[in-house]
C-alpha cells in the first residue's frame, strides 16, 4: 500500500507490503533509476509473501515526487539526472528513514536490498549504516571499495553485465573478501526485472531470489 515517510529532507512517498503472518524481520527495498515502478512494487509484495514486512522509500520524491519512469533510452536518461541531484548520502539518510519505519512496524532485524542504483546504495547501507545488505547488479560499487563492509553482505552480477567487468568484480572480492558473490553466466545488466524481457533472465533471476531468500532468513532471523 502507498504511504507517506517522514525522513530529515521531507516527507516522501513508499510503497509498504506486510506479510499475512506476525514477522520481526524487515527488508528496506531499493529502487532502479526508474523510480518505485509497478516492478519495484511487484517485488517489495513478493518479500512480503515470502515473510518479511518489506518498504520500497520512493527516494526520488524530495527532488521530484511521483517518478515512475519507462524502461527506455528516455527513462534511463532521466533518472540518471535524478540521481545525480538526489545524489548518495541523501539517499542513505532516507534509506536510514525507511529502517526507522519498519522498526515502527514491528520489524526487530532489518536488511536492505537493491537494484542498478540501488544495489549500490544497498552497499552503502552495510558500510555506513550496519546493515546486512544485498546488492543486485550495483554499476556503482566500485567507487567505495576503501571502506569496510559492517555487515554480512550478498552481491548478486550477470557475467555478461557491460556495467560491471570481470575485472571490477574481482575488486570488489578483493576488497571485500568476508562477502559472498554470485555470478550468472548468460545474464547481463538488470536480468531480475521480469517486466522487460529484453533483460530478464528467468533461471537466473529465481536463483538469485533463492539466495536471497537464504540470505536474510540467515541473518535477520
Amino acid at each position: 500500500m502507498n504511504i507517506t515517510l517522514d525522513t530529515p529532507d521531507g516527507r516522501i512517498g513508499g510503497w509498504l507490503a506486510r506479510p499475512d503472518r506476525p514477522s520481526t524481520m524487515g527488508l528496506v527495498v531499493l529502487q532502479e533509476i526508474f523510480g518505485v515502478t509497478a516492478h519495484i512494487r511487484d517485488i517489495t509484495d513478493r518479500y512480503a509473501g515470502d515473510g518479511f514486512i518489506a518498504l520500497a522509500p520512493a527516494l526520488f520524491d524530495v527532488v521530484t515526487p511521483g517518478v515512475d519512469l519507462p524502461y527506455d533510452g528516455d527513462g534511463m536518461q532521466q533518472g540518471r539526472t535524478l540521481i545525480g541531484e538526489l545524489g548518495f548520502d541523501r539517499a542513505l539518510r532516507l534509506v536510514d528513514a525507511g529502517a526507522r519505519r519498519l522498526r515502527e512496524e514491528g520489524a526487530t532485524h532489518i536488511g536492505v536490498v537493491g537494484f542498478c542504483w540501488g544495489g549500490t546504495l544497498a552497499l552503502l547501507a552495510n558500510l555506513r549504516l550496519g546493515l546486512p545488505a544485498v546488492g543486485y547488479y550495483g554499476a556503482r560499487n566500485a567507487n567505495f571499495l576503501d571502506e569496510p563492509l559492517r555487515a554480512p553482505m550478498l552481491f548478486h552480477f550477470g557475467a555478461e553485465d557491460a556495467s560491471t567487468p570481470a575485472a571490477d568484480i574481482e575488486r570488489q572480492r578483493a576488497a571485500w573478501p568476508q562477502a559472498a558473490f554470485m555470478v550468472y553466466p548468460d545474464a547481463g545488466h538488470a536480468f531480475n526485472r521480469d517486466c522487460d524481457p529484453s533483460h530478464y533472465r528467468a533461471d537466473a533471476a529465481m536463483l538469485a531470489n533463492a539466495e536471497t531468500l537464504a540470505f536474510f532468513r540467515e541473518h535477520l532471523a
